[in-house]
């Protein structure tokens, strides 16, 4: 194990994760010749009806009783009302012990085996603007509409990545849609633009989450908040994770539940 403390860890590491809901965690994806032995995030390839599994906030409405996540650092296990700037809806998120929140919008835990890198997480991001192809992405930042299909559509046209066909999801009283993403083939991500795969940004001038390795893989949740999209991303950064711990991740992305006034 390492003798850095989570936030030591971070300001060592490239923020490469920039920026869920997270989440904010998954096979082999579809279109990837990546086959790791039995540490895969779980997939999204057969129908879900529910994708929430964690206990609803009050009927009343009242959060007041739900902590807000810290922005940074260690976190108890517990439920945690999660405000995402640029959503009007929270969300709540259940955690169990051993993970750590990083500028109030990713959730990570460390492998044991592996105390050097980050082992999963889950990402809040923005995604607003989507490459054509994610190795040519420097001034190819498309920005797509606010629309869950829209950004579903955008990431499954990405050329350098592939992503699973997607199946229909409902977090509470919200519906979307989840599929994997991963890297397509044998990309050689060295020659891309900035030596790295660009998945998608907030902004049209710098790319916000971007692979740098073909071992990365991700399974999005995208949901229709009353006309507002949101992204919410579950993560794997390397084959050699124990697969408790990704089961653990999924967990953690399952619980997650937006607040809804219907």
């Amino acid at each position: 194990m390492s003798s850095m403390t989570p936030l030591e860890k971070a300001a060592q590491r490239s923020r490469h994760l920039l920026p869920l809901v997270a989440i904010a965690l998954i096979g082999c994806l579809g279109g990837c010749q990546y086959e790791p032995d039995n540490v895969s995030l779980p997939s999204a390839s057969t129908p879900t009806t529910e994708a929430r599994a964690g206990s609803p906030l009050p009927e009343n409405g009242d959060t007041r009783t739900v902590p807000p996540l810290p922005e940074s650092g260690d976190i108890d296990a517990g439920t945690y009302l999660v405000p995402v700037a640029g959503y009007t809806e929270p969300f709540e998120i259940t955690v169990p012990d051993g993970w750590f929140a990083l500028d109030g919008d990713s959730l990570i835990k460390d492998d044991p085996e592996h105390p050097a890198e980050w082992a999963v997480y889950l990402t809040l991001w923005p995604a607003d603007y989507v490459p054509t192809d994610a190795c040519a992405w420097v001034g190819a930042l498309v920005e797509i509409d606010p629309s869950a299909e829209s950004f579903v559509d955008a990431m499954a046209a990405q050329t350098s990545t592939a992503s699973t066909p997607p199946v229909e999801v409902m977090v509470g009283n919200y519906s979307g849609f989840e599929f994997d993403h991963s890297v397509e083939g044998d990309v050689d991500i060295t020659a891309c633009d900035g030596g790295k795969l660009c998945i998608h940004a907030g902004s049209a001038y710098q790319c916000s989450r971007w692979y740098s390795s073909i071992a990365e893989r991700e399974t999005y949740r995208v949901l229709d908040l009353n006309g507002q999209r949101a992204v919410i991303a579950v993560s794997q950064l390397h084959e050699s994770i124990n697969p408790e711990l990704t089961r653990e991740a999924r967990a953690v992305f399952d619980s997650i539940v937006f607040k809804s006034d219907k």
